[in-house]
């Protein structure tokens, strides 16, 4: 069964390589997965480098989003008192900005405030994971934390970059922090002259440049691993980033149903309209992660309705009855070949 093609609309010109430069392959495991990067590495440039620098990005995301480490950044601000103001570093500044602002375009669909629902399905730090859940939340819980979640609580100071902590508010970077890392780590090899890499992390992806056989970082797009005889799609990946979000990555099973771990805070619950997959593409992975948070959330007519709006390269994949199908929005299509 052959391949479809997905090819950008607008390939900007690789930069040229240098004779004799090295492919370094490096991996490891950050925010509770794993990276992994191909880069073509200018010769004055280390293989410890580059992957020191790497750790440093990804250890910066950790210390400033991680609700899982009690002394991040994020984790102070959402255990602080009532009416405390907070000076907070570019990088959670930068994530929470965009996050908010997914928040007003999407009506809350994606809402940094998740926090308190997350830990109370059991998919936070405060549960210990889904592994531990033995039943969903009762009836008296769930109002109480989805009252918590509310992104118009946010006060955001732009010109201080401080944020105030009104009581109870606890922010959860998870649908969006993933991809911000990618896109650290790619403006990091990008700073060092790096010409050609491919920046992986969890599944989301970002690439830039060509190989040296003249190729870009071809990467077959994610598809649920329960789907059977359906096409793959690969793409170039040459100033794109792509993001997947699925109800087959972090889920639980209990009494007959699936609860996956992508939640809508206006109902309080994880989302259930049979929608199994949405990949989208995007120049910034944290946008594409955001968005595929988004269109996941809203489901399949909804979503594709926000799509399109937008011009967004989407991909949703849904199941009823246990038959999978997939559509595609009008940008998603007019680059596939």
């Amino acid at each position: 069964m052959s391949n479809r093609v997905l090819i950008p609309l607008d390939l900007a010109e690789p930069l040229p390589l240098q004779s004799g430069m090295p492919e370094i392959y490096l991996s490891g495991s950050t925010m509770g997965t794993t990276w992994s990067v191909h880069v073509l590495a200018p010769l004055a440039v280390s293989r410890q480098t580059i992957e020191q620098g790497i750790q440093a990005q990804l250890d910066l995301v950790i210390h400033q989003m991680s609700t899982w480490e009690s002394d991040s950044d994020v984790s102070r601000f959402n255990h602080a008192p009532a009416g405390s103001w907070h000076a907070l570093p570019d990088a959670f500044f930068t994530v929470l900005d965009a996050a908010l602002t997914m928040a007003r375009d999407s009506d809350g669909a994606f809402d940094p405030t998740i926090g308190p629902l997350v830990n109370l399905w059991g998919f936070g730090p405060q549960q210990g994971g889904a592994d531990t859940v033995a039943a969903c939340p009762n009836a008296v819980a769930m109002p109480f934390a989805q009252k918590r979640c509310n992104w118009r609580q946010i006060s955001l100071d732009h010109q201080q970059r401080r944020l105030l902590q009104p009581g109870g508010v606890y922010l959860d970077f998870s649908g969006i922090a993933k991809g911000y890392a990618v896109d650290l780590v790619a403006r990091y090899l990008f700073a060092l002259g790096c010409p050609s890499y491919l920046v992986e992390i969890g599944g989301e992806l970002s690439g830039f440049g060509v190989k040296p056989d003249g190729q870009p970082w071809w990467v077959t797009l994610e598809r649920p691993p329960s789907e059977q005889g359906a096409k793959s799609i690969v793409t170039a990946l040459h100033g794109l980033a792509v993001a997947t979000s699925g109800d087959y990555r972090r889920y639980f099973d209990y009494a007959g149903q699936r609860y996956a771990h992508t939640i809508d805070t206006r109902t309080g619950e994880p989302v259930s309209h049979g929608m199994v997959s949405v990949t989208v593409l995007h120049a910034q992975c944290m946008v594409a992660d955001a968005l595929a948070t988004v269109l996941m959330v809203l489901g399949e007519k909804k979503g594709m309705a926000f799509a399109q709006e937008r011009n967004i390269p989407a991909l949703f994949i849904h199941s009823h009855d246990g038959i999978f199908s997939e559509s595609m929005s009008p940008a998603f299509a007019e680059m596939l070949h």
